[in-house]
């Protein structure tokens, strides 16, 4: 295959097709469904019709990874050349461990067709005080989720597909909710059967377009991630590139995508991560307060899984995800709440020391799909947890590997009571999200 095809995407009646095609074979389409969605408003039309082209072109990497062709070609009229330049950029970073896993290279190589139109600065978009927030079903997401109620903002909890945990995560923060239904284009699984490339996508970046079709279709003038500063770290370095599972959840993303929406979309339409400047523990910490979700949130990557099998629990307990979040919650949970969670002591089990080590960061085979492995974050999380006290239980029989509380103490002091960094939270939320800890 040497070219990969945009062809139209087009909006009907809380539809929206996404059309792309290989070298003139069948037409992939994407599906998007957006439950009881009204009719845009007229005063909202041009930045909604900026929205779905922007979605259409991001979208666009789920199918462009299947062969990585050398030409890409754009129906209509091709994208100005700063546009071009950022879809190169999420593309090439966002694919970046798809490129590792697979032994191809992308920089230099995605080539988005360009045309010498400078677009105009977007009209006025008039929305409605309130922010969308994204839920994953994870901690992270609650913790924002939970700061903004607390605050008295205006919200509306979303997520993208038909996953049951997250629904009941929405269910039981007791908040009006939304769930996008995504259907990826049945062809390109086939594509995958036949021994097509496959592997990560820049999923947040994809996402994030999404919503921001709906919040032009429903109304809401700010979507609020939860991404905490451990997303800018790499995963892995290859061969001198940094290779981050991440990256769509960065920094660097965040400040693409929000100039993207203001220079075409809305101006008026606000992006960031009101975790932008906390830890991995200051949310663990956070977290452990909200005893309401404990029975239904799930970080398990095998329960967001789109084909194949999934745990018959929340925690399948084996995953680097599941001993990541064993861990970070073990400073701030009494042995007996952390233990219920998963459905047991991942620290009583022989074979999981080298794993869960992994996951701390540790060894040569880290996990890319983990975060939070910044070394000075690493170092602290070792204090916290009282050192090897946690790591292993020095001596300890079965059952006592992990003591109750071990490092509650010091976990509080610093290590997790202030954020830090750069962000781009809006100084109306300025005090929320420097609550950290």
């Amino acid at each position: 295959m040497r070219t990969f095809r945009f062809l139209e995407a087009e909006y009907r009646d809380g539809e929206l097709r996404l059309g792309y095609a290989f070298d003139g074979g069948p037409d992939l389409v994407e599906r998007l469904r957006f439950p009881d969605a009204p009719r845009p408003a007229p005063e909202r039309a041009p930045a909604f019709a900026a929205a779905l082209r922007l979605l259409h072109l991001i979208a666009g990497v789920s199918y462009y990874k299947a062969f990585a062709p050398a030409r890409i070609e754009v129906a209509g009229q091709p994208p100005d050349p700063a546009l071009a330049a950022a879809l190169e950029e999420i593309y090439v970073e966002g694919l970046a461990e798809f490129a590792f896993r697979n032994g191809i290279e992308l920089a230099g190589a995605v080539r988005f067709p360009a045309s010498g139109a400078v677009p105009a600065p977007p009209p006025p978009c008039p929305l409605p005080r309130r922010a969308l927030v994204p839920l994953g079903g994870g901690k992270d997401s609650l913790v924002a989720l939970e700061l903004l109620k607390a605050a008295g903002e205006p919200l509306l909890a979303v997520w993208v597909g038909r996953s049951a945990l997250i629904a009941a995560c929405a269910e039981r923060a007791g908040v009006p909710a939304l769930a996008i239904e995504r259907e990826l284009a049945p062809e390109l699984f086939e594509l995958n059967r036949q021994g097509a490339l496959n592997g990560h996508v820049p999923v947040t970046a994809i996402h994030s377009a999404i919503l921001t079709v709906a919040a032009l279709l429903y109304g809401a003038d700010a979507i609020v991630f939860a991404n905490e500063r451990s997303a800018d770290l790499p995963t892995r370095v290859a061969g001198g590139r940094a290779v981050n599972h991440q990256w769509s959840k960065s920094l660097r993303f965040e400040t693409l995508f929000r100039e993207l929406l203001r220079r075409r979309v809305a101006g008026e339409l606000e992006y960031f991560s009101l975790l932008r400047g906390w830890t991995e523990l200051a949310v663990a910490r956070r977290f452990a307060r909200l005893p309401q979700y404990f029975e239904v949130f799930s970080s398990c990557n095998r329960n967001f899984r789109i084909l194949g099998t999934r745990p018959a629990s929340r925690w399948c307990g084996e995953c680097p995800k599941c001993h990541f979040v064993f861990l970070a919650l073990a400073p701030f949970l009494p042995k007996p709440t952390l233990c219920a969670i998963f459905g047991r002591n991942l620290l009583d089990e022989e074979a999981l020391i080298s794993p869960l080590c992994r996951a701390r960061g540790r060894g040569r085979r880290a996990p890319l799909r983990v975060r939070g492995r910044d070394p000075r974050g690493a170092g602290r999380a070792r204090r916290a947890r009282g050192a090897r006290g946690v790591a292993r239980g020095r001596g300890a029989g079965r059952g006592r590997g992990l003591a109750p509380g071990v490092g509650r103490a010091a976990a509080a002091r610093g290590h997790c009571s202030a954020a830090e960094g750069p962000d781009h939270v809006p100084a109306r939320l300025r005090r929320v999200a420097d609550a950290a800890g």
